[in-house]
């Protein structure tokens, strides 16, 4: 790694002494920000080429006017600083780098591995042992294809905890849609063999799972079990209708296409999926633009940081000629260990798709300008409303939630310009107040808050706090107690009736008005506090149930916190342990016969025989 820092910092004597290898640079500005992330090919001719006079760009220009220190970092070859790249812009989230705005772990298919796995939806972390499917473009594509498969194959999809408690097969046997492995109504080896087959169709082998299905159909006929030979051939017949829906005749298509439009700094990139000859239909992204003047940045910057971090589709249709598409190819290529094609000039049904991918991009960013549009004017009719300087640029809503004073929890959500940051979010578990005190409550979260605002230095320009006078008293000592007095401060009180549009807003200089219902200012605090108030409620179900389940085996004698978290992992939650039997609970490792007994006592309200 090399490093300069200097007030005045002199790119051209810094690109001097640098590598002519592969690698990846770093900018910096003043204050410590990371202004942008790069990859070359040459470090030296690169990094070089912003310290000339003749600059692409006002957007660039801007950005070298900032740099004051730069890190470069070699690699052996460009794959490696491409991929280096991507990671960086990831975590360091520069201001002039393009950033793909995707908080959302992408959906999976999970076929288990245990005597009758099951097909399931699954997202997040792969904490299940089995094979994974995906990822899939949408929730939406994974309901569908979940949807045939049960169809097709007739796999259980229940959880454990309700499988090894079955007494007679359910609904989703009775609709055809299982074969109910948990009355033993399969047999473990025809069942083993419609999973092997699940796989099959989900890896893309249709054809070869039609010929498999094929010679196993003649040769149940020739031994005369023509029920097996039935099932069989709706099998096929099921496979072979979804066939007869590829776009592309014959052709098992996986393949991406891709749009992108850009107007005024908003970017739209649009995503028509197709996995093994499918469509799983289309997805708009809005990526953060940062000044990128040209569709192709966004193009070229959504691939690689989409696809370095997922297994790409076999083909990429592009909607612009995007740059370093050949070393793309290649790294996409290495890691999805088959070869990836990217492909602009098409024509036929492909050029088809690219147009209407066009279309769909085109619409959807006309849509989420004028959600913008409509999100400034709101913005600035409350900068009018609390007689602000500027719109506000940060604003920040407190909102407690419990049930008789148990669990209470305050949820604190954020929006900007742009509406809301889901991934600022917070919430607060408050102990330690009389249960029920809700000023108590906010004033525990305010105050650990805003302590850790004055370490961070991240301050709102408008508190809302969902309450009247009280509340907002409360809020004004913490605030006043702590030194802030840039804070807007904003109280949120509901009308008589608690109908929307009726709210009343204390303002900082204690008047009390009411805007009315057509208000543009107060349509954007209630988006704010109700968001508020959504996000309190959820993190105090959770916080309530999770409450309630431990302290119900927590009054069982002999369950302790390692017995406790063993019960409830075995069966998926108290309600999976509930529907257990005394045998089944015996089963559990650390779990004898006596204390099952104990605990299907307390579960059930029985009362033992001594």
């Amino acid at each position: 790694m090399t490093e300069s820092s200097d007030s005045a910092f002199d790119g051209r004597l810094f690109a001097q002494d640098l590598s002519s290898a592969p690698g990846v640079y770093r900018m910096y500005a003043e204050d410590g920000g990371v202004l942008y992330v790069g990859k070359a090919a040459n470090l030296k001719k690169r990094v070089a080429s912003y310290f000339r006079d003749d600059l692409p760009s006002r957007r660039i220009a801007h950005m070298v006017k900032q740099i004051r220190r730069m890190e470069v970092t070699v690699t052996r070859t460009e794959a490696e600083a491409l991929i280096l790249e991507n990671q960086l812009i990831k975590s360091l989230k520069p201001r002039y780098n393009i950033l793909l705005r995707d908080d959302k772990s992408y959906p999976y298919i999970v076929i288990t591995e245990e005597t009758w796995p099951r097909i399931a939806f699954h997202r997040g972390s792969r904490t299940l042992s089995g094979s994974y499917f995906g990822p899939y473009p949408s929730v939406t594509a994974v309901r569908t294809t979940l949807d045939l498969m049960q169809k097709i194959f007739r796999l259980r999809s229940c959880e454990d905890a309700v499988f090894r408690n079955r007494s007679r097969p359910c609904l989703q046997h009775q609709i055809g849609r299982c074969s109910a492995p948990c009355v033993g109504l399969i047999g473990a080896r025809e069942y083993d063999a419609s999973i092997k087959r699940a796989g099959m169709f989900l890896n893309g082998r249709s054809k070869e799972l039609v010929d498999d299905l094929t010679r196993a159909m003649d040769e149940a006929s020739q031994r005369l079990e023509f029920e097996a030979a039935a099932s069989l051939r709706d099998t096929i017949a099921g496979i072979r209708t979804i066939q007869a829906k590829q776009y592309v005749e014959g052709d098992q298509v996986d393949m991406d296409v891709l749009a992108a439009v850009l107007e005024d700094g908003t970017a739209c990139v649009m995503s028509l999926s197709f996995r093994n000859g499918m469509s799983f239909g289309t997805r708009a992204y809005f990526p953060k633009c940062n000044g990128a003047e040209r569709a192709e940045e966004v193009l070229s910057a959504f691939v690689a940081q989409y696809y370095l971090e997922r297994p790409p589709p076999r083909e990429l249709i592009l909607s612009h000629a995007i740059e370093d598409h050949l070393l793309l190819e290649t790294v996409l290529s290495d890691l999805g260990r088959r070869r990836v094609e990217i492909k602009h000039a098409v024509r036929g049904e492909r050029a088809r798709y690219l147009a209407m991918a066009m279309q769909n991009a085109q619409l959807a960013l006309a849509t989420e300008r004028h959600g913008k549009l409509a999100q400034r004017n709101r913005l600035h009719a409350l900068q009018e409303l609390l007689g602000m300087a500027e719109p506000p640029q940060r604003i920040e809503c407190f909102d407690i939630s419990h049930t008789q004073g148990e669990a209470t929890v305050a949820s604190n959500v954020v929006f900007n310009a742009e509406g809301s940051v889901p991934g600022q979010y917070r919430r607060f578990n408050i102990g330690g107040i009389t249960p029920g005190d809700d000023y108590a409550a906010m004033q525990q979260a305010l105050e650990r808050r805003f302590k850790r605002a004055l370490e961070q230095g991240v301050m709102p320009d408008v508190l809302l706090i969902d309450g009247g006078e009280g509340q907002l008293a409360r809020a004004r000592a913490v605030l006043s107690g702590l030194g802030i007095v840039s804070v807007v401060l904003v109280g949120v009180a509901k009308g008589a009736a608690r109908k929307a549009g009726d709210e009343t807003l204390i303002l900082p200089d204690g008047r009390e008005i009411k805007p009315g219902a057509e208000s543009p200012a107060l349509q954007l605090v209630q988006q704010v506090r109700d968001e508020a108030h959504r996000f309190a409620i959820t993190g105090h179900r959770g916080r309530r149930q999770k409450t309630r389940d431990t302290s119900t085996l927590e009054r069982i004698e002999g369950i302790g916190a390692k017995r406790r978290a063993s019960l409830l992992k075995h069966f998926g939650g108290l309600p999976g342990l509930k529907g257990a039997g005394v045998e089944e609970i015996a089963r559990v490792d650390g779990i004898n016969q006596a204390l099952a007994e104990r605990i299907y006592a307390q579960l059930h309200g029985i009362d033992l025989v001594p």
